[in-house]
């Protein structure tokens, strides 16, 4: 250890001043800047991304008939547990018109771990992501 103050490692006033002044200086302006409207290309390919016209809500809502997704997966917001399932089992297991909300929340309780006594408490509670 030494007898040196603390402030040996710290530039002063003035070369702070110099360095902010270098780093202005090599900042480029930006193409479109910041409050730059986005083009109507990056929309469209937004809009047209098969993403984009279902929410959450509505993918958890779809029958598994209505799912082209190879594999189904959901989580457990309480456990951390992922159950994946491909769709085609599923829909032997389950039908296909069985919602996908309700063969996830099966999946999950099937083998559950968190088992409190109390019906509020138990089971897993599922965060379905999108197929």
């Amino acid at each position: 250890m030494t007898d040196r103050p603390a402030s040996w490692r710290m530039p002063t006033p003035k070369q702070m001043e110099k360095l902010a002044a270098e780093a202005g200086r090599r900042r480029a302006p930006s193409a479109g800047g910041a409050d730059a409207p986005l083009p109507a290309e990056y929309w469209e390919s937004v809009l047209k991304d098969p993403r984009a016209g279902a929410t959450v809500a509505q993918a958890r809502q779809r029958r598994l008939s209505e799912i082209k997704a190879h594999v189904l997966r959901v989580s457990c917001r309480r456990c951390d547990r992922t159950v994946e399932i491909q769709t085609a089992d599923a829909v032997c297991l389950y039908g296909g018109n069985a919602l996908w909300k309700d063969v996830a929340q099966r999946l999950l309780d099937s083998t559950c771990q968190q088992r409190t006594g109390r019906h509020e408490e138990d089971g897993c509670w599922p965060a379905f992501e999108t197929p």
